[in-house]
């Protein structure tokens, strides 16, 4: 079994369409134009490793038959990262066991303050389901008996910070960024996948937007570029034909082997 990494959620932070039904740009007959927010998962042949915790996460995992889940990385304190993480209850009443969460400090204080009760035993009925950890630059993750390098890279999100995981050297992950620092470029060049973000056609102080994520595209040179994030701006067909061969939209559901 290779490891597999699965775009749960591609859609931007009031995903597409929106609650109220807006579909902005976007053809809604076309399926891949109907996008959840931002999760991912890293699946090996020993573990499920979450990023975030999409809003929509439930029916994500549900999608996708989801029935563990081992460990989850956090990139950054936004809501449409974090509130899904009531969801993470299920994988706690199967195994019995706190499921391991790693986030950075910023991020640890939102948690801590927004959802305590995950953290904090109230009574013999509501026990913590969730152990706080402090998000390392270098972890590891298992795969057939072997360690897997994931590198966290702090980058700037407008006004907050968020973090960009980069898989065996292999696919890197960074759904919200707006400015990636100097000194980290050599950790996203020539990579099999360079999974960006890519908001809109416009500028946009948190974001990337389509001449951004090509910009470091073509700096980075991976083998293979998802845009993902992706507003109700940014139809799948009309955005795919402005795009280089080598680059794509992500849709829900897209599945990358490393």
């Amino acid at each position: 079994m290779s490891i597999k990494f699965i775009i749960l959620g591609c859609g931007s932070s009031m995903g597409v369409p929106r609650a109220d039904g807006f579909f902005g740009n976007c053809n809604p007959n076309i399926k891949k134009n109907y996008r959840t927010r931002c999760s991912a998962l890293i699946k090996t042949s020993d573990e499920n490793i979450l990023i975030d915790t999409s809003p929509d996460l439930r029916q994500q995992l549900l999608r996708h038959k989801i029935k563990k889940i081992n460990k989850v990385y956090y990139s950054h304190m936004h809501a449409d990262q974090t509130h899904g993480i009531n969801d993470l209850r299920s994988f706690f009443i199967n195994s019995k066991k706190q499921v391991n969460i790693f986030a950075d400090k910023y991020t640890t204080k939102i948690l801590k303050q927004s959802f305590s009760y995950c953290f904090n035993s109230y009574s013999r009925e509501y026990p913590a389901t969730l152990r706080l950890n402090k998000l390392s630059k270098n972890s590891n993750i298992n795969h057939k008996n072997k360690k897997i390098k994931i590198k966290s890279i702090e980058v700037e999100h407008g006004k907050v910070k968020s973090n960009c995981f980069i898989i065996d050297k292999k696919l890197a992950y960074i759904t919200d960024v707006s400015n990636i620092y100097k000194k980290d470029f050599l950790y996203f060049r020539n990579l099999k996948y360079l999974i960006i973000d890519c908001l809109w056609y416009n500028y946009h102080p948190s974001h990337f937007n389509l001449e951004k994520s090509l910009y470091f595209i073509k700096k980075f040179k991976p083998k293979n570029a998802i845009l993902s994030n992706l507003s109700p701006v940014l139809d799948y067909k009309v955005l795919k034909k402005k795009l280089p061969k080598n680059v794509v939209p992500a849709h829900d559901g897209l599945t990358l082997v490393l």
